[in-house]
């Protein structure tokens, strides 16, 4: 268990952050297999911030890594599964909409991870 109180889960052989990003990674390989959805990929990352030079120091990029990527209804989907949001994922989610305004980003939470889509 980490500082969120997340259980470590393994599916498939990958071990997900918490139970509830496993139940949803089951339920995103369903809809895959039924061809729902297409293209899932798991951990995919963003460049928010390209690394730059600060007085002769390199400064690091910003990247934002989500749970799962994905095509629906020929739609790029994003998601994120979420217990808390903390100030540096709402950083980094608004980072994340204003450089990618044409992916759809979807929160999936206890009560609506097994839910609709966005």
């Amino acid at each position: 268990m980490n500082k969120y109180r997340n259980i470590k889960t393994v599916i498939d052989n990958i071990t997900f952050d918490s139970a509830l990003e496993g139940r949803r990674y089951s339920f995103l390989k369903m809809m895959e297999r039924a061809g729902e959805i297409t293209g899932l990929k798991l951990q995919p990352k963003y460049l928010l911030q390209e690394s730059y030079l600060h007085k002769q120091k390199r400064i690091r990029e910003i990247s934002y890594i989500a749970d799962f990527e994905y095509t629906y209804n020929g739609k790029r989907i994003t998601e994120d599964c979420k217990g808390i949001k903390t100030e540096i994922y709402k950083m980094k989610l608004k980072m994340f909409q204003f450089r990618y305004p044409h992916i759809n980003f979807y929160e999936v939470y206890k009560d609506n991870d097994l839910g609709g889509m966005v």
